[in-house]
């Protein structure tokens, strides 16, 4: 599980805690954050590492071969992050950024890890992207760049690994209010408030998209529908998001 430390990644290790067969690997930055959870959790693997540094996937597996034998059922690839900002503004710069942890450090880490995922099979892979990655919208170029790339490598990566027993799903969250993502604004009006949902529900999500073997999910669902009315009607979505 990456992105463990807070939010919806939090959520999930908690969420697959409560099978006492399961064993976790929590993988994210802040230390103090995963050895708190895994106290609270009555125990787990704890890798403390900046997924965009050279050496983090290699830190990863060498945790699984130490600790769990080197199997691994389930790779939850959440960790990821979003600056705002109009592409006039912030540039390339930004877009690399974003795409360095939100796209590159998943294929990365999910490159490492692949072959214990085979070798485990039947196993899952789930990638945490965002409703972003279907609906582009103003000021989140890079963050929805990135996340249309995940989306799109999810759909090639599961049909390459389908015959190896390795599913591969795609978790798409709208307005989610967490650590990094408070959504405050929205959060406070009644008329928006609805539209926010939780951690645990991406949690619940992230589990049908794994073990569950669902294609994708998207939390809320009915955000499902602004993405088929992007393909069916871009125009008119274009004018609503311009508004």
């Amino acid at each position: 599980m990456t992105g463990a430390s807070s939010g919806i990644g939090e959520a999930t290790a908690r969420r697959l805690a409560r099978d006492p067969q399961t064993r976790l690997v929590l993988v994210a930055r802040r230390r103090e954050r995963l050895d708190k959870l895994a106290f609270e959790l009555g125990g787990a693997t704890v890798v403390a590492v900046d997924l965009t540094d050279d050496d983090a996937p290699r830190a990863v597996r060498e945790a699984l071969e130490r600790d769990h034998g080197g199997r691994l059922d389930l790779l939850v690839n959440n960790a990821g992050a979003g600056w705002g900002g109009s592409f006039a503004t912030r540039g390339y710069e930004e877009v690399r950024r974003t795409m360095a942890l939100n796209f590159d450090a998943v294929v990365r880490l999910t490159e490492e890890l692949l072959p214990l995922l085979r070798a485990s099979a039947p196993s899952a892979i789930v990638n945490v992207a965002s409703t972003a990655g279907r609906v582009g919208r103003a000021k989140s170029g890079a963050y929805s760049a990135s996340k249309f790339a995940l989306a799109g490598w999810t759909d090639s990566l599961h049909l390459e690994e389908k015959r190896a027993g390795v599913h591969v799903g795609l978790v798409l969250p709208g307005f989610v209010a967490t650590e990094g993502f408070p959504q405050e604004s929205l959060v406070k009006s009644p008329l928006t408030r609805w539209i926010v949902s939780t951690p645990d529900k991406v949690a619940r999500a992230i589990l049908d998209a794994g073990p569950g073997g669902r294609a994708e999910r998207y939390v809320p669902r009915p955000y499902g529908l602004a993405a088929a009315l992007r393909v069916v009607a871009p125009s008119l979505v274009r004018r609503v998001l311009s508004r």
